[in-house]
C-alpha cells in the first residue's frame, strides 16, 4: 500500500513530483509514494494501477502549478482539460475524495494563487475548500519538512514510518532523530542552546554562576537596608537598621 499518491500535470508538475517522491520516499520509505512514471511497471494495465493506487492511498497530494487550471485539452482545441470527465488529473482527485483519502492541494511556487471554485468542475469544487500547502523550489527542504510534520499529525499511522522524526511546532520540542539548523548571531543576555553544551552567555558585565553550589564574589551582604561593598574588605562592617536601638545593643 502506498501512503502518498502524487497527482500532477506533466506540463508544470513533473519536476516537483520527482522532488516530492524523492524526499517523501527518503523519509517514509521507498514504497510509500505512488508516482505513475515510477510505480507503473512496463506491460501492466495502467488504468487499473492508477485507480487502485488512488483508492488505497492515505494522502493524495494534488500538485497545482500556474498552468494547472487552464491546461488545454489535447484533442479539443479551445477547451480546458479539466472540463473533460476523462481528464486523468480530474479523475484521480475525484477518486481520492470518493475513497476517503486526505486530499491536499499543494500550490507550486509563490505566484500560484488559491483555487477559485467557480473555475472548477462541480466534482472538484471541494478541492478549493481544502486547506492548501505551498511549495517553492527555493525553500524545498523546509516546505517538505513542514508538510511531512503536518501530515503525521493528521494521519498518525505515518509516524511509524517516519525515519527522521518530526517537530512539535506547538511546544517547540524536537522528536528524537530530528535536526535543527539555526543561523545568525546572538548578542546579549543568556540563551538556551540545544545539545550538551550547557548555557550560552554573551556580554556579561558581572559575576556569573552557571553551575551548582555556592559562589562568592567579594564581600556582599544581603537583606533589607544592606549595602554592597566592592573591593577588598580588611575590616568589619557595621550598619544600623531601622529606628533607634536600645542602649548597649550594637549591630
Amino acid at each position: 500500500m502506498h501512503e502518498f499518491f502524487l497527482n500532477y500535470r506533466t506540463q508544470d508538475g513533473k519536476e516537483a513530483a520527482h522532488i516530492f517522491d524523492t524526499v517523501l520516499s527518503d523519509r517514509f520509505g521507498p514504497d510509500s509514494v505512488f508516482r505513475a512514471q515510477k510505480s507503473i511497471a512496463p506491460g501492466t494495465q495502467w488504468v487499473d494501477m492508477l485507480i487502485g493506487g488512488v483508492r488505497r492511498c492515505r494522502v493524495l497530494l494534488a500538485l497545482i502549478g500556474p498552468g494547472w487550471i487552464d491546461a488545454p485539452h489535447q484533442r479539443r482545441p479551445g477547451r480546458r482539460a479539466l472540463t473533460d470527465p476523462k481528464d486523468w488529473v480530474r479523475r484521480e482527485i475525484e477518486e481520492g475524495f470518493a475513497a476517503g483519502a486526505l486530499v491536499v492541494p499543494v500550490l507550486l511556487e509563490r505566484r500560484m494563487e488559491q483555487l477559485d471554485p467557480l473555475r472548477l468542475p462541480a466534482s472538484l469544487r471541494p478541492l478549493a475548500d481544502c486547506q492548501y500547502e505551498r511549495y517553492t523550489t527555493r525553500n524545498a527542504e523546509a516546505d517538505l519538512t513542514r508538510l511531512g510534520d503536518r501530515l503525521i499529525r493528521q494521519v498518525p499511522d505515518l509516524a511509524s514510518l517516519d525515519r527522521r522524526g518530526g517537530s512539535d511546532k506547538a511546544t517547540g520540542e524536537r522528536s528524537p532523530g530530528s535536526r535543527e539548523i539555526r543561523t545568525g548571531r546572538q548578542r546579549g543576555g543568556i540563551g538556551g542552546v540545544h545539545g550538551d553544551v550547557g548555557s550560552f552567555i554573551n556580554e556579561a558585565h558581572g559575576p556569573l554562576h552557571t553551575g551548582s553550589g555556592n559562589q562568592l564574589n567579594g564581600p556582599q551582604i544581603n537583606g533589607d537596608g544592606t549595602n554592597y561593598v566592592a573591593g577588598d574588605n580588611h575590616g568589619g562592617i557595621r550598619q544600623r537598621f531601622g529606628g533607634p536601638q536600645r542602649p548597649g545593643n550594637d549591630t
